[in-house]
């Protein structure tokens, strides 16, 4: 099933080091698209990318 288009967004920026952290942490920053720091990315509001932001809420903050 294809997740409804609602246009909401949310925008994240990373605000920690990925040094010293679990590789599945790592991971989770490089899927949310956060190569370096203080980089801030515009993500579709959906449950899933909510989980992602939770996992690493450390290492990115909510920008609005």
């Amino acid at each position: 099933m294809a997740a409804k288009k609602t246009g909401a967004k949310v925008k994240v920026r990373r605000i920690g080091s990925p040094i010293r952290r679990e590789n599945d942490q790592r991971a989770t920053l490089m899927g949310l698209g956060l190569k370096r720091a203080h980089q801030v990315v515009e993500l579709e509001d959906t449950p899933s990318v909510q989980g992602m932001i939770r996992k690493v809420a450390h290492l990115v903050e909510v920008v609005k």
